[in-house]
């Protein structure tokens, strides 16, 4: 799978793990040059507390288009750490 954003490869690696329909790209396989940290956090009663990056491409923001569980519950424990994509980022074979 691989994630693009405004002309940039995020991510790619064939060891995503999918939950509720969402690929989640293992930490080494993205590039975190594009990603900024961001204050907002969520919480998802089975999986935990989620963080949120703000993707950064050629002077364009996509804020908290990019989420993880840095310590999710143990019912998510296989995506720990691990990078998810969405609000018009395109993830693709």
């Amino acid at each position: 799978m691989k994630a693009y954003w405004n002309g940039a490869l995020l991510a790619e690696s064939d060891q995503c793990e999918v939950v509720e329909g969402n690929y989640y790209f293992p930490p080494d396989t993205v590039n975190f040059a594009y990603l900024k940290p961001s204050d907002t956090h969520t919480h998802c009663p089975w999986k935990g507390e989620a963080s949120y990056y703000t993707v950064e491409v050629a002077g364009k923001q996509n804020p908290d288009a990019a989420w993880y569980y840095p310590s999710p519950k143990p019912a998510a424990s296989q995506i720990a750490g691990y990078i998810a994509f969405w609000h018009g980022v395109t993830v693709e074979p």
